[in-house]
């Protein structure tokens, strides 16, 4: 049963994902890139506003019960995040002090979408 467990996990956080892609979208954010992993972490999506790189991360939550899914971004994955965009920085030859650049959160609760910009 565990193996069905992660198997829904993996597939619900794949369409929250999406979820979250179209919505920035909609607001006029452009994809570069999904999933982005490196051994520091990991990046849910990369996307552009307009000349400024955006890295944001998703979290989702079927509902309160447990807490808001803007919670769960605690101190430890934040570091994860914040190193993961240091690297795809580098490996892009992209400068950190002479981009623009932010972290966002975009928290799913539901149906109910909250975008958090810089972090």
């Amino acid at each position: 049963m565990q193996w069905i467990k992660q198997k829904l996990s993996s597939w619900i956080g794949k369409e929250a994902e999406d979820q979250a892609c179209r919505f920035l979208q909609q607001k006029g954010l452009t994809l570069v890139t999904q999933n982005y992993r490196c051994r520091t972490g990991e990046i849910d999506l990369v996307m552009r506003d307009g000349e400024e790189w955006v890295f944001i991360e998703v979290k989702y939550r079927k509902s309160n019960k447990y807490g808001h899914a803007s919670e769960f971004l605690d101190r430890h994955k934040r570091r994860k995040l914040e190193s993961a965009v240091l690297h795809f920085l580098q490996q892009h030859d992209l400068n950190p002090a002479h981009i623009a650049h932010r972290i966002d959160l975009v928290a799913i609760q539901g149906q109910e979408i909250q975008w958090i910009s810089h972090i």
